[in-house]
């Protein structure tokens, strides 16, 4: 039986919140090399795609479509958290 159905706005952050971890955790040099070759998005193109597409999955489909927890949590978890790490970006 599938996991149910998120409806709520807490439950998917929190959701995107986990995948964009879980994909951090497993990824960190790809993080770090892409951060500083201001190529991130191009070397975990795969990861954050399945990331979202699972997110995707889990998530209302209206709940989906109005908000913006998956890339906030990418931006939060994956980017900032690395704000020590030399990079054009910043």
């Amino acid at each position: 039986m599938p996991p149910p159905i998120i409806t709520t706005p807490e439950a998917a952050n929190r959701l995107a919140r986990a995948i964009v971890s879980d994909i951090q955790l497993y990824n960190q040099q790809k993080v770090i090399e892409g951060l500083e070759n201001d190529n991130l998005f191009d070397l975990l193109a795969e990861e954050l795609e399945r990331g979202r597409e699972h997110y995707k999955s889990r998530v209302d489909p209206q709940l989906y479509a109005t908000t913006n927890f998956y890339n906030r949590a990418i931006v939060d978890i994956m980017i900032r958290s690395k704000a020590h790490i030399k990079t054009k970006i910043w």
